[in-house]
C-alpha cells in the first residue's frame, strides 16, 4: 500500500512516535510519501531519516491511505488536504482527547497488521460547505467539525438571523452560533452545551454561544437542509471560524451552510465502537473517588 503521512510540526513530543511508525511501514514494504513540511520537521528537530520516502506539497499527492500523527487538530488539517480525493484517513493520537485520531501509539503495530490483512472498516463523515453572497474567502470553506459564527472582539453580542430552507427559525442574540456535524459534536459544539451526536446520523446541530436568552436551546436538523444566516453587529463585522481557520466578514455578507458534495473517510479498527471511545474519552461511569 501507499501511505501519505501528515503530522504535527509544532511539538516534537507529539511526533516522537513517528520513527516507530516508519519502522512498521517499512516492515510491510509500504510505499511512503510525506508532507514536505512534516518531513523537514522530523529531519531537523528529531533527526529521523526516512529512507525511500517521496515528498509532496499542498494537496499534490495520491495514496491508498493517509496517516495523521498528532491530535484532532492535525487530523482536521489532514482532512482538508485530502479533500475530495476519496482517500481514507487513519488518525494516530499523540495529542490529548483524540476523537478523530483515536489509534494510540501503543496500538500501531497491531493496527497496521490488521490493515495489511485488510481487516479494518471505513466510516464516512459529513462535510459542511459555507458560501457567501459576495465574500471571496481566503480559507477553505469546508468543515469536518464545525462552522462557528462569532463576534470579532470583546464588544457586545451579535444578532444572528437564522433561516432553514428559507423559513425563518430565530434570531440568536449571543456571542456566536456553532453549526456542527456529528463528527464535530464532541468538539466546540459540546463545550457550549451542544448535543453529542452519533456519527453517520445525517444531522447538523445548531448551538448558540452564550445566548442572551436562557430559553434558547440547541436544535438538530437533517443535514440535507440549508441554513442561511444574516448577522448584525455594532462593529459591522464578525468572525467565521471553520475547523480552526478563521476569517472576518462584514455584516452585509449573507452566509449559507449546507452539506458538501463529498465525505471524508475515516479508518477504524474492526473492534472500535463509538460508544467505547465516548466512555473512554469522556470518562463516563468513572468513579472519581477511586
Amino acid at each position: 500500500m501507499k501511505f501519505a503521512i501528515f503530522g504535527n510540526t509544532y511539538q516534537a513530543k507529539k511526533s516522537s512516535y513517528a520513527a516507530n511508525l516508519f519502522r512498521i511501514l517499512e516492515k510491510y514494504n509500504s510505499e511512503i510519501c510525506v508532507c514536505r513540511e512534516f518531513y523537514e520537521f522530523l529531519k531537523s528537530d528529531l533527526q529521523i531519516d526516512i529512507k525511500g520516502a517521496t515528498l509532496f506539497d499542498d494537496d499534490i499527492f495520491f495514496a491508498d491511505m493517509a496517516i495523521s500523527i498528532g491530535g484532532d487538530g492535525t487530523f482536521l488539517k489532514t482532512a482538508n488536504r485530502v479533500g475530495k480525493k476519496d482517500i481514507p484517513i487513519l488518525g494516530i493520537n499523540t495529542g490529548r482527547l483524540g476523537f478523530l485520531a483515536d489509534i494510540s501509539p501503543q496500538d500501531m503495530e497491531k493496527t497496521f497488521e490488521e490493515i495489511h490483512y485488510n481487516n479494518f472498516k471505513i466510516e464516512e463523515r459529513t462535510i459542511l460547505h459555507l458560501s457567501s453572497n459576495n465574500k471571496q474567502m481566503t480559507i477553505s470553506p469546508y468543515a469536518l467539525n464545525e462552522i462557528a459564527i462569532l463576534k470579532r472582539d470583546s464588544s457586545s453580542m451579535i444578532s444572528i438571523h437564522t433561516s432553514i430552507n428559507g423559513a425563518y427559525l430565530a434570531t440568536y442574540q449571543a456571542d456566536g452560533l456553532v453549526i456542527s456535524t456529528p463528527t464535530g459534536s464532541t468538539a466546540y459544539s459540546l463545550s457550549v452545551g451542544g448535543p453529542i451526536i452519533v456519527p453517520n446520523s445525517n444531522t447538523i446541530a445548531i448551538t448558540p454561544v452564550a445566548p442572551h436568552s436562557l430559553n434558547v436551546r440547541p436544535i438538530v436538523i437533517p443535514d440535507d437542509w440549508e441554513i442561511t444566516l444574516d448577522v448584525e453587529s455594532r462593529s459591522h463585522n464578525f468572525l467565521v471560524a471553520i475547523d480552526g481557520g478563521n476569517e472576518s466578514f462584514n455584516e452585509n455578507d449573507q452566509i449559507s451552510i449546507r452539506r458538501a458534495d463529498y465525505t471524508i473517510k475515516v479508518v477504524k479498527r474492526h473492534n472500535q465502537a463509538f460508544f467505547d471511545t465516548l466512555r473512554s474519552k469522556m470518562m463516563w461511569g468513572i468513579d472519581s473517588r477511586s
